[in-house]
């Protein structure tokens, strides 16, 4: 039997989680009987991949202005060749990334049109543009959907025997489902979690003295910087916290010059930055900490979750059950979580606070093409409340300002916080090793390349057949539900 050819896609190999993804794709590849290339706009840095599993494919890349401009038909010619080329015939399997998201609207375009000639494709979501990206979604509504959302998602999310889809959480898959994929259609497809031998690091104490706390972070909105410096205003004399990137886009950059400024204002114990400047390599760095956090409010797969363990050390910070019920099933355990901070509601306006929820989930749903709902805008509010407390990540910046400010020169105010500190006495060495033991076993590259192989042989065994598709309204109304709002996250 003739060993099956894959072509990888994307738009880019540019260093972050998608790359990673395709890193340890490629890895695990190498050791199959197969034939495989990886079709990119943008080349990876030297040394990221093998020579000659590599190809550019230019109009595979975010156009230089706006995210149209791009021919889908060009696109198609363009794969087809550089598949031809590298593997010296068409492809198998299609194995694309992220072609949802809207980045470069020529390639869901060009996904389309090899669905329609009938090409076994495996679609793997990382993003969805439903998913508190409406710029994404009206640049695909134009240029893809004319305005119709039942013609978008037929676009979007072919449905055909022979076409799959690949999802990094248990939540994406069910969400796909109930929108109407078939469940036999949509895979999960863990990522790997490799952080190379960290035995040495697991037998090493943490850091200089003190205790440092950790966020391995690019600061965007939505990872909750706010929250994090406001557990640095709780300080002790021995605690230092410090985040390891800056945002790269220019909206983000803004309020992370904000949050800047305030630490420095309130001469708060935070070094930013500590990726770009420290001459420690990654594993190094977080076993460097006392212990790791996270403040996010949304996240894909979670890798954040995972990596403290394989350098022993504890995680704290805020839970987010849809990602982390995944890792709860193999019984990874999270003591040092929370899943709300919650603080007094008189600690600011709430008037003001139910005025910003109404006009923030108002022009969510309009950006979505969606009706005012005061129903559901008062259901957004309430989703912040637990009684008359309200949970801090839920604030925008402004609002997270007011607080971290006052409780920094507060003597009441700390004792009137749930959860009342970020970290207790953390995970005791028994519970580091078991978490560290489960996710070498269920999350490492080995277990990653049999996934891998049992998700392509269901895709190669499948035949092809017409297209349908699904019911995009009920997916976007999925990710449109109240409880899902957050002020950060607009």
């Amino acid at each position: 039997m003739r060993s099956p050819r894959i072509a990888i896609v994307h738009y880019h190999l540019r260093p972050g989680g998608v790359t990673r993804v395709i890193q340890h794709a490629a890895a695990a590849l190498r050791e199959f009987p197969c034939a495989f290339a990886v079709l990119t706009g943008r080349l990876p840095a030297a040394g990221s991949f093998l020579p000659g599993e590599v190809h550019g494919v230019d109009e595979l890349d975010y156009p230089e202005t706006g995210t149209g401009g791009h021919s889908p038909s060009r696109l198609v010619n363009s794969l087809m060749d550089a598949a031809k080329k590298a593997l010296g015939a068409l492809p198998d399997i299609w194995h694309i990334h992220n072609h949802t998201l809207g980045k470069n609207t020529a390639l869901p375009q060009a996904v389309y049109t090899l669905a329609c000639r009938g090409q076994k494709l495996l679609l793997q979501i990382h993003d969805f543009p439903e998913d508190g990206r409406p710029a994404n979604y009206q640049t695909l509504m134009k240029d893809i959907g004319g305005g119709s959302p039942t013609t978008l998602a037929a676009r979007l999310y072919p449905r055909a025997p022979h076409v799959h889809y690949a999802v990094i959480n248990n939540r994406d898959r069910t969400l796909l489902c109930q929108a109407g994929l078939p469940e036999s259609q949509v895979h999960f497809l863990s990522n790997a979690v490799d952080l190379g031998n960290t035995d040495t690091l697991i037998a090493a104490p943490s850091g200089p003295p003190g205790r440092l706390f950790l966020y391995p972070t690019r600061a965007i909105r939505r990872k909750n910087l706010g929250e994090f410096l406001f557990w640095a205003a709780l300080a002790g004399p021995e605690d230092h916290f410090a985040t390891t990137l800056a945002p790269s886009s220019p909206v983000d950059r803004i309020f992370y010059k904000q949050w800047r400024a305030l630490a420095q204002r309130l001469k708060l114990p935070v070094t930013f930055e500590i990726g770009r400047t420290t001459l420690l390599p990654f594993p190094a760095l977080l076993a460097s900490a006392k212990a790791i956090v996270t403040t996010s409010v949304a996240e894909g797969f979670g890798l954040a979750f995972l990596e403290p363990w394989l350098v022993g050390r504890p995680l704290a910070g805020r839970d987010l059950p849809d990602i982390t019920g995944d890792f709860k099933e193999h019984h990874i355990h999270f003591d040092g979580l929370y899943n709300r901070l919650l603080i007094p509601g008189d600690w600011i306006d709430l008037t003001m606070f139910r005025r910003k929820i109404k006009s923030g989930y108002t022009q969510l749903l309009a950006a979505y093409n969606r009706p005012q709902n005061s129903v559901k805008t008062e259901q957004a509010f309430q989703a912040a409340l637990t009684d008359n407390r309200i949970d801090f990540g839920r604030l925008d910046e402004a609002l997270q300002h007011r607080v971290i400010s006052r409780l920094k020169t507060s003597v009441q105010m700390p004792s009137e916080i749930k959860p009342g500190r970020l970290f207790y006495a953390g995970a005791t060495r028994p519970r580091l090793m078991q978490n560290r033991k489960i996710i070498r076993r269920v999350y490492g590259p080995g277990r990653y390349r049999q996934q891998l192989e049992q998700v392509y042989a269901r895709v190669g065994q499948s035949e092809s057949g017409p297209l349908d598709t699904i019911d995009g309204a009920a997916l976007l109304d999925r990710f449109l539900t109240p409880e899902r709002f957050y002020l950060l996250r607009t």
